[in-house]
């Protein structure tokens, strides 16, 4: 008997304005009030030249480049390195200076510290500043003069951070290029166009992937988890129809920008704490589920002790992935699902226990720093790192920390209800012809509200309705579809 919630076909709909809202129903705030847009009116001139001082150094002239979606122009960073003698190498990282035309308790400030994030649904994006901010005044654009707050870590042939330090500074973005362009270059395709256009571009490159390369096995070594995940978006003809949905994978490229941040990232809430500063961690404890992935484990023939141990973990996935690298991401989907999500926290340096750290990464000290134009967090770290590198005492106590920190995890969970709501809205729109078609499936997720799996393809999730029971995260299942609603975005399966 079908289920009553469901239609089997649906009149269409405007999917910006379901992804509205049900972004707004979700506690975000779609557009910028008229004091927002009044202080984004009236900012200063453009920040270039004229803000060279003694303390701002001039790095314009270095081969500065960023790698990002082709479509991307919110950028927050860009990279450039540099060889040292006895096989060491020094990283820089460029991270946009939002701070700087940002205040803290400004209108945009405000605004900022309620969404926390910015939502990005597939159709429609609600950026979390102004895009006059986002995608042009603080952005790290191509040829553009931009100050930033520059992260500098010396890296031994090992993989080991040996220095760290933070200063501000004036760069220019060279070259935008792109994770496509770049991965398919290191895995032996053609030279991104860039490069014939800005000499030097090629062997800076190949010198941040090897960089890159020993930054990971370090952290692999560490027992870091090394998972293969995609992501899912849209494609919709020039009418606004939805036709497809593409799969987009990890590559070298992509790699390499995440290992670099990682490192940056882990620099920066071990240099706020040597300063005994207060911070927001990131932070993802020992996953409560386990035992499930130990049950996952046998599945494949593997075995995990029955404490969590990030190492072990990473050994059994760093095999899985030699043996066996075409399902290799349905596995590490499970793995996500039962490691279950990160959530801010305060650090307090002055107390003797401090935060757990993050499991994942196999690391202590972890915080969220290089996306100011997108994440709150971010901002308010590059607050505390500025006025520590200025000496001047932290803008924040840890109370108001605290606050924000609860925020952010807060909006970043409804964050991912709303973009889950739009992909299955995307796909039911995309699924409601192929109702009773047959489809292979990987559970991902099992609670109070049902028995979860993902299509392998279209990578479409709905709920198992029937024949459900017994099923956990990781089992592999052969599901039939047999309900639609693309107005409500509920996709039903039986199991076949």
């Amino acid at each position: 008997m079908a289920n009553p919630r469901h239609e089997s076909s649906s009149p269409p709909i405007d999917l910006r304005a379901r992804a509205r809202e049900i972004a707004t129903r979700n506690g975000f705030i779609a557009d910028f009030s008229p004091e927002v847009e009044a202080q984004v009116s009236g900012l200063p001139g453009s920040n270039g030249a004229g803000d060279l001082s003694d303390e701002i150094r001039d790095l314009r002239s270095m081969l500065w480049s960023s790698i990002d979606n082709r479509e991307s122009r919110d950028l927050d960073q860009v990279e450039v390195c540099e060889s040292l003698d006895g096989g060491r190498t020094r990283l820089r990282l460029g991270i946009a200076d939002v701070d700087g035309l940002v205040p803290k308790g400004s209108p945009i400030d405000r605004r900022a510290a309620a969404n926390t994030t910015s939502l990005y649904t597939g159709v429609e994006t609600f950026p979390m500043l102004p895009e006059a901010l986002s995608t042009g005044r603080t952005s790290l654009l191509e040829a553009a003069e931009r100050p930033a707050v520059v992260v500098d870590l010396v890296i031994d042939d090992d993989g080991d951070v040996k220095e760290v330090s933070a200063y501000r500074a004036l760069v220019v973005n060279h070259a935008k290029l792109t994770y496509e362009a770049v991965g398919m270059w290191l895995t032996g395709g053609p030279k991104p166009e860039e490069f014939g256009a800005l000499a030097g571009l090629e062997s800076q490159l190949r010198l941040q992937d090897h960089l890159a390369s020993r930054l990971r096995l370090r952290r692999q070594d560490r027992g870091a988890l090394d998972l293969e995940t995609i992501e899912a978006r849209p494609v919709t003809s020039a009418s606004g129809q939805v036709v497809d949905i593409a799969v987009i994978r990890k590559n070298r490229a992509r790699d390499l920008i995440e290992d670099f941040m990682i490192a940056a990232n882990v620099a920066m809430a071990e240099f706020l704490e040597a300063r005994r500063v207060p911070s927001i961690r990131r932070v993802v404890r020992a996953p409560k589920r386990w035992p499930r992935l130990v049950q996952l484990a046998k599945q494949y023939d593997g075995s995990l002790p029955n404490d969590p141990s990030p190492a072990a973990l990473s050994a059994f996935l760093q095999k899985r992935r030699k043996a066996d690298p075409d399902s290799f991401a349905d596995l590490s989907l499970s793995v996500v699902k039962l490691l279950g999500p990160g959530e801010y926290c305060v650090e307090r340096p002055w107390e003797p226990d401090g935060e757990e750290g993050h499991f994942g990464l196999a690391v202590e000290d972890y915080s969220h720093t290089t996306a100011p134009n997108r994440r709150y967090a971010d901002l308010v770290m590059q607050r505390l790192v500025k006025a520590t590198v200025a000496g001047a005492p932290p803008p924040y106590s840890a109370d108001e920390l605290d606050a924000i920190a609860a925020r952010c995890t807060a909006m970043e969970n409804a964050a991912r209800t709303v973009e889950r709501a739009m992909r299955k809205v995307v796909a039911a729109t995309l699924l409601q012809p192929r109702v009773g078609e047959k489809f292979d499936a990987i559970v991902t997720g099992v609670n109070q509200g049902g028995t979860f799996a993902r299509l392998l393809h279209p990578p479409a999730e709905g709920r198992i309705v029937r024949g459900e029971h017994g099923l956990d995260v990781g089992d592999r299942v052969h599901v039939k579809l047999v309900e639609v609603d693309v107005a409500k975005g509920y996709i039903d399966f039986a199991r076949a």
